[in-house]
């Protein structure tokens, strides 16, 4: 089965994303996804995070949307989504990969087409920015979708923060994960 993973373009686009430019050790922690179009439309910003209580145990992703620029402006939409889901006995890894991969699906139905994402996983981030191969079968199949689905943005950019920075999105994530629980008392 051939899958459609998209090389990113790695050069600079003037204008795009300058604002904010992290570094760890002197390393990038970040990649620009490629440039499809100049849509000005679908601008944002998502930090996620995943959450289990154990690992593997019972499980939560948070994710938090914010649109920025025009879009921020347009007429019937949300400035901020919010998700906040149990997703069953998961690692935190695979917990951190879904909730990446539920926002970017979010994002996509909202119509963005641009985006930066913030998350405060390591080894997702660098996973995901090509740093760091993926070993581990079962986070593979989550990345080949995660970078399927970022392929459908014009642009986007993975960077990684500390966890002080995504504290909205890992309240989020741990609500989730006891979302279960408070359904059985």
């Amino acid at each position: 089965m051939k899958s459609n993973i998209h090389k990113q373009n790695k050069k600079h686009q003037p204008g795009l994303f300058e604002e904010e430019s992290l570094s760890y050790n002197g390393k990038n922690r970040t990649v620009e996804g490629p440039a499809k179009g100049s849509s000005p439309a679908g601008y944002a910003l998502m930090y996620c995070d995943g959450a289990s209580s154990g690992n593997p145990g019972e499980s939560g992703i948070g994710v938090v949307i914010s649109l920025s620029g025009r879009d921020a402006q347009l007429p019937g939409k949300n400035k901020i989504c919010e998700i906040s889901e149990y997703i069953g006995v998961a690692t935190n890894n695979v917990a951190e990969y879904s909730a990446l991969i539920k926002g970017l699906e979010k994002a996509k139905s909202l119509g963005i087409r641009k985006i930066k994402v913030f998350l405060d996983s390591e080894l997702l981030v660098r996973q995901m920015n090509g740093i760091y191969k993926v070993k581990n079968k079962n986070l593979m199949s989550l990345w080949i979708q995660a970078k399927n689905i970022l392929g459908d943005f014009d642009s986007y950019k993975i960077t990684h923060v500390r966890r002080e920075m995504n504290k909205e999105a890992d309240s989020l994530a741990r609500k989730g994960s006891t979302k279960k629980r408070l359904k059985q008392s």
